[in-house]
């Protein structure tokens, strides 16, 4: 196992998992808390076609999808109506991406493997420069969310008392989409489009299953994150399907017994 770690993809493998597992967890914590998680989804699938674009452009995939999904961020932030009120124009917009990222894959004449890295991920292929660019956009995420910390979670679950208090709620909101947007991206390379919600969504709404601190549910977010993210790179090293793949079954198969057990718990202290 020890000697795996003298191969450069497979250092670089673990480097991107572990930024973007963090990163993933906590801008997580704040998309279920805030209900968004539609909007995160939205991101996603407008990256799509961003790194399409750049396939077909020659540009690396990662850059387009940062430049579609923060351009998609500002405009629905910047539309001043509430998310809530937004989502059939959202789904309207994401379908209408689909097609134009179906368009550019189809346009495309390269290898089929970078195509499908988009959709699928493939964290054992990413290179140094990418590795670099990740912890740069991930750097840039998290140390604005602690900057951010107490008013952003003041908004999150009490908005109104917020905004009396001369709280910039929708500033927050703004600045907030932009961030999910750049975490967005950057999970994209491990996880791939279709399973971004492995690592976005499935650490946190298992950690806020056990813990209604928002602190101690974020800690344990980041922790099962790294722990899938982790897990599931070695064991598509030892076997031959994708680390995507291993990442969503162990996020899956540790939030379904939580949430069934949890929910027991409720019902019976009722």
């Amino acid at each position: 196992m020890v000697t795996l770690f003298y191969y450069q993809f497979i250092q670089n493998a673990f480097l991107a998992g572990t930024v973007v597992a963090i990163v993933a967890a906590v801008v997580g914590y704040f998309l279920i808390a805030r209900g968004l998680t539609f909007a995160g989804h939205a991101l996603s699938h407008i990256g799509f076609a961003g790194a399409a674009a750049a396939l077909v452009a020659g540009v690396d995939p990662l850059v387009g999808m940062l430049i579609f999904t923060v351009a998609a961020g500002a405009i629905i932030g910047f539309s001043g109506k509430p998310l809530r009120e937004q989502d059939i124009s959202i789904g309207v917009v994401l379908t209408f991406m689909l097609g134009l990222g179906a368009l550019f894959i189809a346009l495309y004449s390269g290898y089929a493997e970078q195509a499908y890295s988009i959709l699928f991920g493939t964290v054992l292929g990413i290179s140094r420069a990418e590795v670099m660019l990740i912890a740069g956009c991930s750097l840039v995420v998290l140390v604005s969310l602690v900057l951010l910390y107490r008013p952003l979670l003041f908004s999150t679950f009490d908005p109104e008392v917020a905004a009396s208090r001369g709280v910039p709620v929708r500033f927050l909101m703004i600045i907030f989409l932009l961030l999910t947007a750049v975490a967005v991206a950057v999970a994209v390379p491990v996880v791939g489009v279709m399973l971004i919600f492995t690592l976005l969504v499935g650490p946190a709404a298992t950690a806020m299953r056990l813990t209604h601190r928002p602190l101690s549910a974020i800690i344990l977010a980041i922790v099962l994150g790294l722990g899938y993210t982790w897990l599931g790179i070695f064991l598509a090293m030892r076997g031959s399907w994708p680390v995507s793949f291993y990442i969503a079954a162990l996020s899956f198969g540790v939030y379904l017994p939580v949430r069934l057990l949890t929910a027991e718990a409720a019902k019976n202290s009722k």
